[in-house]
Formats: structure tokens, sequence, C-alpha cells
């Protein structure tokens, strides 16, 4: 089959969990299907960006997106209903090029990642498409108008609410829809939303594996560092769980690792709380922690951050909220923290037993290995999309 995947943003470097999601479903689909990667762009893309996406998809084509054109949509927007997310991603002249590209390449199928893509190709006929809601985005906003400053809030109220109408409007233009877990199909308010399919995303066990090497840290949280959720569980990390595991166990150090550290998470750096950036390799930042520690407070979808770590045999610390996604079975794969002094309660209990740290970091791994695998989520995928309309 040729399938002609649209996303919104290049998928390379992995820094931002969209890109990880779309990298590797095409790099899975295309070792049965022709694959056409359609890229928007916004600012400059990677040096080796083409040259690695070439790897994995047979066809490659980068659709820039004139930045002045962003601002001047946003402002319309105001006058619209629309999400702004969906205006700033769509451009006219984009649209033509994205047409070209599936006119000349006549696939069988469309795949389009998040709804901010929707629009590119939500009125073309003939050619069954299929939506990756990837995450209930309505509901991501609505969490973060809960820590968002007096300005940002009702920006962030407005957006949710724009987006729980164009969730349920773009539905009806697609055959088929997918989304990351369970917990995020039911925020998405249609009437049919129980046949949005759920396809969680998967981790490479071989890749993520345990490494004999001596931790220089005993915790570590990871993620991209200019994203608001892991904005707000860095500082709720530092300033309200970390003390409190100081009181028990003095000179505990923090790892933050991830891309793009915006200045309130570069602020956090100190004595016991070390702020990397990006790292070429992640499995750096994982190896050189006893402990990982997630205490997501907003935010939806399946975190990859603890896929990873569990599948790399760290014992985890996360929230409920987290954990919904996961499905993971608190206090024998993961344990759940509810309050700054649970997560420090937890922090000093793992430090502290290594019976209890390893049988936790052991079961965690299994359990990830038996349920979360890019070759079986991409194979329902691919299930889906050779299957007849759902309507």
């Amino acid at each position: 089959m040729k399938i002609f995947v649209l996303v919104s943003r290049v998928p390379y470097p992995l820094e931002k969990g969209d890109k990880l999601r779309a990298y590797h479903q095409v790099e899975h689909l295309s070792k049965t299907h022709e694959i056409h990667l359609c890229c928007l762009s916004v600012g400059e893309v990677h040096p080796d960006a083409l040259i690695e996406l070439q790897k994995i998809a047979q066809h490659v084509t980068i659709v820039p997106l004139k930045k002045w054109k962003i601002y001047l949509r946003l402002a319309r927007a105001l006058m619209s209903e629309k999400p702004f997310q969906v205006h700033y991603f769509f451009q006219k002249a984009a649209q033509l090029k994205v047409l070209e590209a599936i006119e000349a390449f006549q696939p069988d199928h469309i795949y389009c990642q998040l709804i901010r893509t929707s629009e590119y190709v939500k009125n073309l006929h003939g050619i069954p498409k299929t939506l990756d809601y990837m995450d209930a985005l309505n509901k991501g906003m609505e969490r973060q108008t809960e820590t968002a400053s007096a300005l940002l809030a009702p920006v962030y109220r407005a957006e949710s609410q724009r987006l729980v109408k164009y969730e349920h409007l773009i539905f009806e233009y697609f055959e088929h829809h997918t989304i990351i877990s369970k917990q995020d199909q039911q925020l998405i308010y249609h009437p049919q939303r129980n046949k949005i399919r759920v396809i969680p995303n998967g981790v490479d066990t071989e890749f993520f594996q345990k490494r004999a090497i001596q931790p220089t840290h005993e915790l570590v949280f990871t993620g991209n560092m200019s994203y608001a959720p892991n904005v707000d569980s860095a500082k709720y990390l530092v300033h309200e769980i970390l003390p409190l595991v100081h009181q028990q166990i003095p000179g505990v150090r923090l790892l933050l690792a991830g891309a793009n550290p915006n200045g309130t998470v570069l602020g956090l750096a100190g004595r016991y709380v070390n702020v990397s950036g990006w790292l070429e390799d992640i499995r750096d930042a994982y190896s050189s922690a006893r402990v990982f520690i997630a205490p997501m407070r907003i935010g939806t979808g399946l975190q990859n951050k603890l896929l990873e770590a569990m599948s790399m045999q760290l014992p985890c610390i996360s929230s409920a909220l987290a954990n919904n996604a996961l499905g993971a079975t608190p206090d024998e794969h993961i344990l759940i923290g509810d309050s700054p002094q649970s997560y420090a309660n937890q922090v000093v209990a793992l430090l502290k037993d290594a019976n209890l740290s390893g049988e936790l970091a052991q079961y965690g791994r299994r359990f990830v290995a038996a349920n979360f695998s890019w070759e079986s989520t991409v194979e329902e995928l691919s299930t889906l999309m050779s299957a007849k309309s759902a309507f």
C-alpha cells in the first residue's frame, strides 16, 4: 500500500513526543508499505534531518511555513472559532505543495498526525484518510490553565474550548481515527469516540537497556524542557519535593535532562540540581541516576519518558495522571505520588531499600517489554489503514 504521511514537524531530532511517534511509526510502516513522509516546518531544519528521514521513508518532502504568515493567521484567528494551533500550522501556499505531492504520489491512504494537519486534506475525496489525534489536546490546554499566569490562563482556556469543538467537528472528515491511550480517547467529545482506535507508543527495549555505569545522581527527570507540563513538573520537583527528600537524606542530587530548557528550568540549577540540556544519547541521563521521577500534574498522552526509563530498568515514580495512560500496576511496576510528601517518602524508600528498588525496576522492565512494542502497535495501525471505511 502507498501511504502519504503528513506531520506538523520534521521528526528529527527526536526531542518531542509527536516527533518520536511519527518517526517510529514511519520507520516500521515503511518495511511493508511505500511511504511518502511530508513534513511541515517552522524555522531551521536540522542539517541531518533529510538524510536521516530518507533512511526510514522511501520519499520525503519538507514544506516550510513562513513565519510572517503564521503571525498574520494568528491575528485572524481572533475572529475565528478554529483552534489557534490549527491557524498556526495552516498556510494556503503550503497546502498547494502538500496537494501537489499527493497528486504526484497517488497514495492509497493518507495518514495525518495531530488535528493541526487535518485542514490540509480534510476535503480530499476518493482517498481513505486516518487522523491520529495522538492526545486529547483540549484537556491538555484545560489543565495548563491551572498553573498558567493570569495573563496566559484565559488564552489556554479559550484554546481548550476551541479544541473541544474542533476535535468533534474534524472527526467526520476521516474514515479512521487513532489516539495514544484509552484515557485520551474518552476526552474526545464525539458520540462515536469509542470507535477511535487506541494505538499506544512503543519502546525499543533492545536500545533502552540497563547499563553498568556508576550513577552520578540519585534522581533524574527527562523531557523537552520548554514544554509546559515538563516545566511545571521540574519546578514542582525542585521547589516542593526535593527539600523534603533532603530532610531525610541530605545531599540527594537531581538531573533535569532534555532539549530546550527555558529560562525557568535553567533557573532551577543549583548545588543539588543539574540542568543538562540536550543530550545526544538520552540513555546517558537514565544511566546517571538511581531513580526516575516524573511528578506530572498537567498534560495528556502516554509519557515516553516512563517507557524509556522502565525499559532501562530504573525504578520509577510518577503521578496517577501519567499512569492512567500507561496502565502499570502501582506498587508492582511503578510507585504513584499524590503530594510532595508522598513523592519524597517514595524517593527515600527506593534510595534506602536496594531490594525494593531492584524489584520495582525488574517488574517495570517486564511490563513495558510485554505491552509496548513498536512492531505490534504499528502492525495494528497498518491493519486499521488497510481496512474499509468505518462508516
